[in-house]
């Protein structure tokens, strides 16, 4: 099983760093792991509507892009369903039971995703109606992953 996670941006703490590697490396028993950075675009300091649009769009395109013909795609986004840690297990599972070998992740930059990026995910989750940095949400996406594969081997992490 392939899992890669397209995402906008790179990673600037050392936390953030160093708990994204803890779970790359636990994740290494399960799947491949690929994460695959994009440069985000450059906006103006207060960029307006038109602008952020644009840059919503352009870096679409970039994340269409590593998009493979029968992945499947999640995005990360506010529109969203909201699943448990048991239900998302149970998602992955059934997902990779129907014969998917690559799942892909999608996490946009501060501004979120452009609609296309959105209607290109056949699911699209969410963790809550809480506002997260961008940054945060690759280290709960991998600990997420990473929970539902415990809770299909049956190990007690998810105690």
């Amino acid at each position: 099983m392939n899992v890669n996670i397209i995402c906008v941006g790179k990673l600037k703490e050392d936390y953030l760093r160093n708990a994204c590697r803890e779970y790359e490396k636990r994740l290494g028993a399960f799947c491949k792991l690929n994460i695959i950075e994009l440069t985000p675009c450059r906006l103006p300091e207060n960029p307006n509507p038109a602008q952020i649009n644009a840059a919503l769009e352009e870096e679409g395109e970039r994340i269409i892009s590593k998009i493979n013909r029968g992945d499947a795609v999640f995005t990360l986004c506010i529109e969203g369903e909201e699943k448990s840690s048991e239900a998302f297990s149970k998602l992955l599972s059934s997902v990779m039971t129907d014969g998917a070998s690559n799942i892909d992740f999608i996490i946009g930059g501060s501004f979120g995703l452009s609609d296309r990026v959105k209607a290109a995910g056949k699911y699209r989750l969410s963790f809550g109606k809480m506002t997260f940095p961008h940054q945060l949400a690759r280290v709960m996406l991998l600990e997420q992953v990473y929970r539902a594969f415990m809770i299909q081997s049956g190990a007690k992490y998810h105690k």
